[in-house]
């Protein structure tokens, strides 16, 4: 049925990416990063010790998707507070959201800690999603690991180490963009993730992803969080995804299928549901891994069926709550 998960389909994405941040390289100054190489590897700082800029947080999240989904910014809707948000679009949509995007690689290097996101993922291969669904794709010599590292640091030479090994690459060919998420370009890059999350929360409820054709998707693009203030960063773009992002889903699978999975897929299906992250995270003691993992996924989810033609609707923008995390009066 959908052959998107084809060998050749998903060494694009890591050629693609490779092309994008060998662009990206030769523009640091358009861009507000700066190029480092570091243990042998390619590194720009994003939003760790450089302002960053909008676009930049675009080539982050194309870089993440392996340049393989349209990433732009857009009017907000009323209910989503914010005057801006970030869209994406896509064709590939399992290869470049549950391949790409999601940040499935929690990369920790004695005191080094970033949540690690993009195509390099497949390459290591060790997440249980990527080897279900067929996304692991093993190095061959001219394979670049591209990919983004959330932290408020650049890593060091064993970082890149860690990387290289995990990948089956030499450090040579790793390449990495670096933002914090309460630098501009990092909280553009996390906001971009608003069909990932719905994909991501239809593969746990065991829904056969494979049969999503292509998605779109709207977030309100929050103020950032003050420098320092990585708590804040997360709430703030934890909340623009569970109160204030919509998702369009194409399905080319039975109604019976899409009727099982439709009402469960928004957040407010969480028992998590109906405070600002930043707070919810505070009572479960800063630990991602207390919240419910229903919780994170769109605030609205419509799909169009392929087959039948029907359309589903679930899910509630809540602007009360967005208000109350991004710190807007009004």
């Amino acid at each position: 049925m959908n052959s998107e998960n084809t060998a050749f389909a998903l060494d694009r994405l890591h050629e693609r990416s490779r092309d994008l941040f060998a662009e990206s390289l030769a523009r640091p100054a358009d861009l507000r990063c700066s190029a480092h190489e570091i243990g042998g590897a390619r590194v720009l700082d994003c939003g760790v010790d450089e302002l960053g800029s909008l676009q930049l947080g675009l080539v982050l999240a194309k870089l993440c998707l392996g340049d393989h989904a349209e990433v732009g910014l857009a009017p907000a809707e009323n209910d989503m507070v914010t005057d801006m948000a970030v869209t994406v679009s896509t064709d590939r949509p399992i290869a470049a959201c549950l391949g790409g995007q999601y940040a499935g690689w929690p990369l920790s290097v004695d005191s080094f800690f970033a949540m690690a996101s993009g195509p390099m993922r497949m390459l290591r291969g060790r997440e249980e999603m990527l080897q279900q669904l067929g996304l692991n794709t093993p190095a061959e010599a001219h394979t670049h690991a591209v990919g983004v590292l959330e932290s408020d640091r650049l890593p060091g030479a064993d970082v890149i180490a860690e990387i290289a090994d995990a990948c089956g690459v030499p450090a040579e060919r790793v390449c990495l963009g670096v933002a914090s998420v309460t630098s501009i370009a990092g909280c553009v890059q996390v906001v971009s993730r608003s069909v990932e999350t719905a994909l991501h929360k239809l593969h746990a409820l065991n829904f056969d992803v494979h049969t999503v054709v292509s998605a779109t998707g709207i977030a309100p693009l929050p103020p950032g969080a003050k420098r320092g203030d990585s708590v804040g960063g997360i709430g703030r773009t934890n909340d623009a995804m569970l109160y204030g992002a919509k998702v369009t889903l194409w399905i080319d699978a039975p109604d019976a299928a899409i009727d099982a999975v439709a009402d469960k897929i928004p957040s407010h299906s969480s028992s998590d549901y109906g405070q600002p992250f930043a707070t919810l995270f505070q009572q479960y003691d800063y630990d991602f891994y207390k919240v419910d993992p229903m919780l994170f996924s769109p605030a609205v989810v419509t799909i169009h069926s392929l087959q039948s033609g029907r359309t589903w609707r679930s899910g509630k923008l809540a602007p009360d709550l967005l208000q109350a995390s991004f710190g807007m009066d009004s």
